[in-house]
């Protein structure tokens, strides 16, 4: 006699499906900004899949526009792209007449179809005109999603690291001085658990590959692994492990239309410290110790 399935099977296999999938659907949809896209039931298996959860310490008022940063980038932002490029995590009730916006690099905007999928999430080009626009041309409850790290932060992307590319990443300061708007820090803690990496041997015949590809296209390719389709097998999905993103205060900044580099640096070293202040805060919560410190480079 052949055994049905039970509903936790059928659960788990609609949740890896549901992270398998978006890669895929790039073939089937198309089109701008679609709320029906960002509400597809298939979105809440992907955010159940880890769980992912999204935490607000503080309201955020939608007469204001704001630029959120997301720390830190991990391999694949899987926990920004639940929460922000789809409503299944209840961004719409979190944070009532706000409008996400998640930015990403314009290459991705080359390839066809695949635009069309990315734009229907209301994803946008993370470029200086992108942003221009939507700060000034789309009235206020704006909130710009920006993943500062970037793909330059994939390389530190294993379980347990705290440490981010931010050292020396200000054009984000420079766009909300220039339009006067807050930047908000936002920490995923859990993002960097989702794979392992095979560490090469420095110096060595791989590690030196990794490292000219990165001063050439500026992308460290990474030797990653995660779970397959079965709990306990090797694949390329992500292990299937919590990740609570806490999106801080807003930090306000003044309207400098061409701010000078030393005004730059001073809210750069402020929106740092706040960024410390809200990993300090909730770190102990989330499984990392007390004495563990954010890493720049």
């Amino acid at each position: 006699m052949m055994l049905l399935p039970s509903k936790k099977d059928l659960k788990i296999a609609l949740e890896v499906f549901a992270v398998f999938q978006w890669a895929l659907s790039v073939f089937i949809i198309g089109g701008r900004r679609i709320a029906c896209v960002r509400r597809w039931c298939i979105w809440k298996q992907y955010c159940d899949y880890f769980p992912l959860k999204l935490l607000k310490t503080h309201d955020i008022s939608p007469n204001h526009n704001y630029i959120l940063v997301c720390h830190p980038h991990g391999l694949f932002s899987h926990s920004f792209f639940g929460h922000f490029a789809t409503d299944s995590s209840g961004f719409c009730k979190i944070f009532p007449g706000i409008t996400p916006y998640v930015l990403t690099l314009g290459v991705f905007f080359w390839v066809p179809l695949l635009r069309d999928y990315i734009m229907s999430s209301g994803v946008c080009s993370v470029s200086q005109a992108s942003m221009d626009f939507l700060l000034t041309h789309k009235g206020t409850g704006n909130m710009l999603i920006v993943v500062v790290g970037g793909l330059a932060e994939c390389k530190y992307s294993l379980p347990g690291s705290t440490t981010l590319v931010l050292k020396n990443r200000t054009g984000f300061v420079r766009v909300a001085l220039h339009h006067g708007v807050p930047l908000i820090p936002a920490y995923a803690f859990g993002e960097t658990d989702l794979y392992n990496q095979y560490i090469f041997t420095p110096g060595g015949l791989v590690n030196r590959f990794q490292k000219w590809m990165q001063r050439m296209v500026h992308i460290y390719p990474c030797a990653f692994y995660g779970r397959g389709f079965t709990e306990n097998s090797w694949g390329l999905l992500p292990y299937a492990r919590p990740v609570t993103t806490v999106v801080g205060k807003p930090l306000p900044l003044p309207k400098i239309e061409n701010p000078s580099q030393e005004t730059v640096a001073k809210y750069h070293t402020l929106y740092i410290d706040a960024l410390r202040k809200l990993y300090d805060q909730h770190k102990t919560k989330y499984g990392i110790s007390e004495t563990q410190e954010l890493v720049l480079t």
